[in-house]
């Protein structure tokens, strides 16, 4: 067996399942009644988490690439951004579902219209006025047109340079939402600062190649 079928048929599938395991077990802890006494808080916050491990996770696949010459890591870097926006998503529809709809007061008025139009004022108050949802949802709109042009066919569409520069927006992505999840801690941000840490040094290894490459160019041509 072949390292292309070992990935294709192995590796691929064993990751996905993976990926999904913290859902997997969200849910069941959900249905369970196996989570902490705020259940919604717990909720959000390992979505949150998970959709910033999935970006660093990400952000790691090329400098991972570049120091071990395993070239075929690079086929899971889809799925692992999808994933990201997948976490990202839960993490906003809770929030959306469950603390700005629930705090409609839909009782006078049951009209759908009505109630999408007070859903909207209420979330765009919150990202105007609050710099952590601000962050959040930010770091999501970042992350939504990555998935929507994540397939070969979009690629093809955009054409290769123009891809790139829109998947940049993953680095916005995932400075935001380290920024989000700081901002949102009240009071204990080691964790946050993990987080920080790690993804300044994923960019700065991504980067430094970056730098050096034009460094050894602009040698060359003084020379």
């Amino acid at each position: 067996m072949n390292s292309e079928v070992i990935v294709r048929r192995i590796l691929k599938p064993a990751l996905f399942l993976a990926a999904f395991a913290p859902c997997a077990w969200l849910l069941w802890a959900a249905g369970m009644g196996a989570l902490s006494a705020d259940p919604l808080a717990e909720l959000t916050h390992e979505t949150g988490i998970w959709t910033l491990r999935f970006l660093c996770a990400t952000l790691a696949v090329t400098p991972l690439r570049r120091l071990t010459g395993w070239n075929a890591v690079i086929r899971f870097r889809r799925m692992l951004g999808l994933y990201a926006f997948f976490y990202g998503t839960l993490h906003l529809l809770i929030y959306v579902i469950a603390d700005r709809f629930a705090g409609l007061d839909l009782a006078s008025d049951l009209r759908v219209w009505t109630a999408a139009r007070g859903l909207g004022a209420a979330i765009g108050a919150d990202v105007f006025k609050r710099p952590f949802i601000t962050m959040g949802f930010t770091a999501w709109a970042c992350m939504a047109p990555l998935a929507a042009t994540s397939t070969a066919r979009m690629i093809r569409y955009l054409g290769g340079r123009r891809w790139r520069l829109l998947h940049r927006l993953i680095y916005v992505a995932a400075i935001t939402g380290v920024v989000h999840y700081w901002w949102s801690v009240k009071a204990d941000i080691r964790r946050p600062e993990i987080y920080a840490v790690l993804l300044g040094s994923l960019l700065v290894i991504r980067l430094w190649p970056i730098r050096s490459g034009k460094a050894r160019a602009s040698a060359r041509l003084a020379a």
